[in-house]
């Protein structure tokens, strides 16, 4: 899997990161406890986490393992967010984070909509799929609104550390082609 570095929708620009966006992702919501409440990671307590965070992001596009993106706003080139693809054999899962104050305006499905048309017109991607904490009714809308079919929950499934210290359960939402 090799995506594009660049996807344009109607709204935003999903880009390829680069180190000059650690201070906007850092201030946007990479310190943020809303935010980050059903991430992998707890917030970032200083710019250092996220200059690391980016260097691990540019890392893994270099090596194609993952393929993150900062998400641009068109109108006035803000950087909103990011939303990250990886491929396993004929499966891509989708990871993404917003800035609170973009929330509820649409771009998150707007985004994840561009991936997953794109995993899908390549010949060796038949499903892209995500999972979310059961209580994330953020996301479930996200996944719902493009038209991700929740498969199931996913039981003890996934620390979210900013929650709980064991797994919780998780929904699993998937399309296919």
């Amino acid at each position: 899997m090799k995506p594009p570095q660049t996807i344009e929708t109607q709204r935003l620009l999903l880009r390829k990161p680069v180190i000059d966006d650690a201070r906007l992702i850092f201030e946007q919501y990479a310190q943020d406890t809303d935010v980050t409440k059903y991430t992998s990671w707890q917030p970032h307590k200083s710019i250092g986490e996220t200059v690391n965070f980016v260097n691990r992001c540019i890392w893994v596009w270099t090596n194609s393992s993952e393929f993150p993106y900062v998400l641009i706003r068109k109108g006035d080139t803000q950087l909103v967010g990011m939303i990250e693809i990886r491929q396993n054999k004929h499966k891509a899962d989708l990871g993404y984070v917003l800035a609170k104050s973009e929330w509820g305006k649409g771009y998150m499905p707007e985004a994840v909509q561009a991936l997953i048309d794109w995993a899908l017109r390549q010949d060796d991607i038949y499903r892209v799929w995500a999972f979310c904490d059961v209580e994330n009714e953020a996301s479930v809308r996200v996944m719902e609104k493009v038209g991700m079919h929740r498969e199931g929950v996913l039981r003890r499934w996934f620390i979210h550390p900013n929650i709980a210290k064991e797994p919780r359960d998780c929904y699993c939402y998937a399309v296919s082609k």
